[in-house]
């Protein structure tokens, strides 16, 4: 199946063959048709598996035909809550890819920032709203959000949700939805809670149950590398000085943070492009093309920018930030060791990322060899409390003769000296 065979309008076919879409994911296969029909989902996928566009497409197509931001009242027609902020830019991208062609206006809405330019597009007029609970809930208050005339509402990662605290929060937006209307609602789980959620707000739904990609090549040659985050350009042109590395696609997790990269690269006298959503299809066939032909000899991308490239012999892939969603990992460092060449795939590690690589491992199911022979490695960020230690060659540092080293032990070996005197 291709996404020819989907029945979309030509706007959306246009815009997902820019983004250089062809076959349709299992879960959009499923879903799109379904959706396009008007009737509820319930989708059992995690992150990774394509769903974003499995119901962004829909959306977008259903609010087109209709002409809903014309004919209809002024106001929100589509609601995405979603639980992180993350997620919710991620989302916000993609509508903005699959509708590029389209008159339709989105915004995205999270809290930690000011809400100063989301109440102006918010003021503006807008007919899909992506957003997280609290700060929602917040805009409603303040009557910058009005939801009586959602005609499509989207509960996407409900057992996060739940894991989050957020449940709560959740009842409270759906409870000021219009009773009519079509709900699409996710998880990657079913506890009971959410299961009871699911049939409380879904109407004769369509089940649709993917699993994710969750195993990398044997081809490629994964290392994590644990750097300090304010090392992490000097650890990238530190591995750059070794000219085996013909090219190199790099992954940051912002379109900023691809423009950043960059920036320190080409100062630095590497030749780099980035390559995101902010960019003109022109410029990014441009930096493609530049890369394919080793003109360029980095790539920066981000993810949603990413999807539908295919790069020859692309030998290394270079994680600058660890992707917060897990299968986006496999994703990314599935762009080398195609076709049973071999590719290696190095990922930066900092504080904050930690988390991340526990989840990323836990979904590939083994670990990562860690890469401590180079200037930046960091003891700290590797070793936790009641971890242990990793040779660092850069420091082979020798305990002191006789000398424990954990701090309950340490007491003993204290007392034990005291006894002896």
């Amino acid at each position: 199946m291709s996404f020819e065979d989907l029945k979309l309008i030509e706007p959306i076919a246009r815009a997902l063959k820019n983004e250089g879409y062809t076959v349709p994911t299992p879960i959009q296969a499923q879903s799109i048709p379904v959706l396009l029909e008007r009737k509820d989902l319930l989708g059992c996928a995690q992150t990774g598996t394509g769903k974003t566009a499995a119901f962004a497409i829909p959306i977008l197509q259903l609010l087109h035909q209709d002409e809903l931001f014309v004919k209809g009242p002024a106001g929100i027609k589509s609601l995405i809550l979603t639980p992180t902020r993350e997620l919710a830019i991620q989302i916000g991208e993609s509508f903005a890819a699959y509708g590029k062609f389209l008159r339709i206006k989105h915004t995205v809405i999270f809290g930690g920032v000011s809400q100063k330019s989301q109440t102006d597009a918010l003021k503006a007029g807008v007919d899909i709203l992506i957003a997280t609970p609290g700060r929602l809930l917040d805009l409603m208050d303040q009557r910058f959000v009005h939801l009586q005339h959602i005609k499509m509402f989207v509960l996407d990662e409900a057992d996060r949700m739940l894991d989050m605290g957020f449940i709560h929060d959740v009842k409270k937006i759906i409870a000021k939805l219009p009773a009519k209307r079509q709900t699409l609602f996710f998880s990657a789980t079913m506890p009971k809670e959410i299961a009871s959620l699911a049939n409380s707000i879904l109407t004769n739904p369509i089940k649709v149950e993917v699993t994710p990609v969750s195993s990398t090549a044997n081809t490629i040659k994964q290392e994590i590398y644990f750097v300090e985050k304010n090392e992490k350009r000097s650890l990238l042109l530190h591995l750059l000085k070794n000219k085996s590395m013909e090219t190199a696609l790099v992954f940051t997790r912002t379109k900023h943070g691809a423009d950043k990269v960059v920036k320190d690269l080409v100062r630095a006298g590497v030749a780099a492009e980035a390559i995101h959503g902010n960019k003109s299809q022109n410029a990014r066939q441009r930096a493609l093309s530049n890369f394919k032909s080793k003109q360029t000899r980095v790539l920066v991308a981000t993810d949603i920018a990413a999807r539908g490239i295919d790069i020859d012999k692309l030998t290394h892939v270079i994680n600058f930030e660890l992707p917060n969603v897990p299968e986006t990992y496999v994703h990314r460092i599935g762009r080398t060791g195609r076709a049973g060449e071999s590719g290696v795939a190095f990922s930066f590690c900092d504080t904050e990322e930690r988390d991340f690589l526990k989840d990323i491992q836990k979904l590939i199911g083994k670990s990562i060899p860690v890469m401590a022979d180079h200037p930046y490695h960091s003891e700290g960020i590797e070793r936790r409390p009641g971890e242990s230690p990793a040779p660092n060659p850069r420091s082979p540092r020798r305990p002191q003769q006789g000398r424990p080293q954990n701090r309950d032990a340490s007491k003993r070996w204290a007392g034990e000296k005291r006894d002896r005197r």
